[in-house]
C-alpha cells in the first residue's frame, strides 16, 4: 500500500499558501520604520522606510506552481505498516494515475496564473522580468522615492508623501492592484477627528487578512520541516520577518490609542510609538482630534 510523502503534503500546503495570495493576503511588511505626522489644519506626512514582501513574486509561490513533477508515494507493509521500497508495478501504477491527471493539473496551473496576473496588476509572476516590472510600476507612482529589488519577493522601499487630509488615506495603494490588506489607514471623520488604523502591522490579528496570512505561513513552515527531512525534499524559502516601529506625531488631542506606554511629549506635540514584531496581536489604532 502507499501513503502520501511529506514532500507531497508540503505541496498541498503551498497550494494553501497560494490560496491566501489569491484571497488578498499577498503583501506584508518586513523590517521597517513607519511614521505618520498629523498636525492641526489636517496637514499630514506619512513615511514608510524598509521592506515590503510580495508573496506572488517569492520562491514560495514559484515552488507551489512548479509541482508538476512525478513524486511517488511511499509504500508500506499492510500488516506492520513499516516503510518499504515500492515494487515496479506499484510505481508504474502511481505514474499512470499521475499522467492521467496531467490535464487537470495543467488547467489548474493556467487558472492560477491568470488569477495571479489579475491581482498583480497585469504582471505575470512567472516572467523573469516580473520584479523589474514591479520596480518600474512603483517608481512612477508619486511618493515612492526608493524601490530596490532584494530578490525572492522582497523589496527595499522608501515611501513619503505630504498633503492635507481632505479625504481618507491608505498605504500602500498600487496601480492596477486590488485594495485588500492596507498597512495603514487614515479615516477622516466629521469635525476634523481622524481614526488611524494599521491592520497590516499586526501579525496575529485574526480579524484582518494579515493575521490569516501569518497563520498560513506558520503552517507552511511546519510542512517545510517535514519536506526538508525527506529525501529530495524542497527547502523552505526564507520569509521576511515583520519587525519595526510605527510612530504617530501630532499636535492634536489624542482621544484614544492602544500603545503600551501611551503618549509622550515631542517637540511637535505628542508621540505614540508601537513596536511591531511577529508576536504583535493588536493592530495599532488611535483617535485624534485635529480641530483645536
Amino acid at each position: 500500500m502507499t501513503i502520501a510523502t511529506p514532500k507531497r503534503n508540503f505541496a498541498a500546503a503551498l497550494v494553501a499558501g497560494l490560496c491566501l495570495l489569491l484571497t488578498g493576503c499577498f503583501i506584508t511588511p518586513g523590517k521597517f520604520t513607519s511614521e505618520l505626522v498629523l498636525m492641526e489644519g489636517n496637514d499630514f506626512t506619512y513615511t514608510y522606510d524598509g521592506e515590503i514582501f510580495f508573496l506572488g513574486l517569492s520562491s514560495l509561490a514559484k515552488m507551489g506552481a512548479a509541482g508538476d513533477e512525478f513524486e511517488p508515494d511511499e509504500c508500506y507493509d499492510e500488516e506492520t505498516y513499516a516503510d518499504r521500497e515500492c515494487t515496479e508495478a506499484e510505481l508504474a501504477e502511481q505514474r499512470q494515475v499521475w499522467e492521467m491527471n496531467a490535464p487537470i493539473r495543467a488547467a489548474q496551473a493556467q487558472e492560477q496564473a491568470q488569477q495571479m496576473g489579475t491581482i498583480m496588476g497585469g504582471i505575470d509572476p512567472s516572467d523573469p522580468q516580473a520584479s523589474a516590472e514591479l520596480v518600474e510600476l512603483l517608481s512612477r507612482q508619486k511618493g515612492w522615492e526608493r524601490v530596490i529589488d532584494k530578490g525572492d519577493g522582497v523589496f527595499d522601499v522608501r515611501y513619503s508623501i505630504s498633503g492635507n487630509l481632505s479625504h481618507d488615506f491608505m498605504f500602500p495603494v498600487l496601480e492596477g492592484f486590488p485594495t485588500t490588506n492596507p498597512f495603514v489607514q487614515i479615516i477622516l471623520r466629521k469635525d476634523n477627528v481622524v481614526r488611524v488604523n494599521a491592520p497590516g502591522f499586526a501579525a496575529q490579528n485574526d480579524s484582518n487578512p494579515m493575521g490569516g496570512m501569518m497563520a498560513g505561513m506558520a503552517g507552511l513552515g511546519s510542512m517545510a520541516a517535514l519536506a526538508n527531512d525527506a529525501p529530495n525534499g524542497g527547502e523552505m524559502p526564507n520569509l521576511p520577518t515583520m519587525e519595526g516601529t510605527f510612530t504617530i506625531i501630532t499636535n492634536g488631542e489624542i482621544k484614544a490609542n492602544n500603545t503600551d506606554e501611551g503618549a509622550v511629549s515631542d517637540a511637535s506635540g505628542q508621540r505614540l510609538v508601537w513596536n511591531i514584531s511577529p508576536r504583535t496581536k493588536a493592530a495599532p489604532t488611535a483617535l485624534i482630534d485635529l480641530s483645536r
